[in-house]
């Protein structure tokens, strides 16, 4: 390992993704960055994703693990910690990278020791491979992400499948905590809070495939861990703020959606507390939506 060319560690963990995972593996493989470290782990396939893999492994050069199921977060801490390189890529077993990648964020992050993360924009995907989105839609131009930043969801966030973290940045942040089944949130608030930035470069460095299963669809899913999550930060004077911000805005969300949540999250905000969010939800709430 060089200064100028350092290690970088890719981590796939895999779990049902029989019709994805061999081109996750191929964009790793691809990628024009020379000096990289492919670890994939199956977390408890029951599909043919471990067949896939292993036939993969016949031709190309990865280290696999194949284990019974502990979730992401438990099986990305273990990865970290066998992990060589000094900068750490997780990344979905169904998404794909774009070949210049990892050449363009190292290079970014060479001299910038302050960076704990360095994300850049994405395009969406089908299931098919097809493209229906050429960026994430985010207004993607340059940005530095402060703990401020995220907690009070102030910018677009960074897109998960294109993080590069250092790893002295996750050891010190102290990885990700297996009892909050929301890994993205969690490690950047971890990471700014632990003094570093994330800056998200403009480029289109990754495919983020949407479909059925991506657990952002799940309001109550979501909810439940975002608010965990800030929980972690309970003693920051900034909690209490992030907390009622992230309620109203989840009325606001799920009003017309689902009256049930929202009626939930309407009796958890007190009256001091309500915006102009919890009035445009009330609005959707208590009247017909127009056809």
């Amino acid at each position: 390992m060089t200064q100028s060319m350092p290690l970088v560690t890719v981590i796939i963990a895999c779990y049902n993704h029989e019709k994805y995972i061999e081109q996750s593996i191929s964009s790793v493989l691809g990628q024009t960055y020379g000096n990289v470290e492919l670890l994939v782990i199956d977390d408890g396939s029951t599909d043919d994703s471990v067949a896939v893999i292993k036939r993969l492994l016949t031709a190309h050069d990865f280290n696999f693990i194949e284990q019974a199921n502990q979730g992401l977060s438990k099986t990305l801490n273990e990865a970290i910690g066998r992990a060589q390189g000094s900068l750490i890529a997780p990344f979905g077993s169904d998404d794909v990278m774009l070949p210049d990648r990892l050449r363009q964020q190292v290079e970014y992050l060479l001299d910038k020791p302050g960076v704990g993360i360095c994300a850049g924009d994405i395009q969406l995907i089908d299931s098919n491979g097809e493209i229906v989105a050429a960026s994430s839609g985010k207004r993607m131009v340059f940005r530095r992400l402060s703990f401020a930043d995220i907690i009070l969801d102030r910018v677009p966030f960074p897109p998960a499948a294109s993080m590069l973290l250092r790893k002295d940045a996750l050891l010190r942040a102290g990885g990700f905590d297996p009892s909050i089944r929301l890994e993205d949130l969690q490690i950047w608030l971890k990471i700014t809070h632990a003094g570093y930035s994330i800056d998200c470069l403009p480029q289109v460095v990754a495919q983020y495939r949407v479909h059925a299963k991506n657990t952002f669809r799940n309001h109550r899913f979501m909810i439940d861990n975002v608010l965990r999550t800030y929980a972690l930060f309970a003693d920051h004077p900034l909690y209490e703020q992030a907390r009622l911000r992230f309620l109203n805005s989840m009325f606001l969300k799920t009003a017309r959606t689902d009256q049930v949540l929202a009626r939930e999250l309407l009796k958890s905000i007190p009256l001091s507390a309500w915006t102009r969010k919890t009035l445009r939800g009330l609005i959707r709430l208590c009247l017909p939506e127009e056809h």
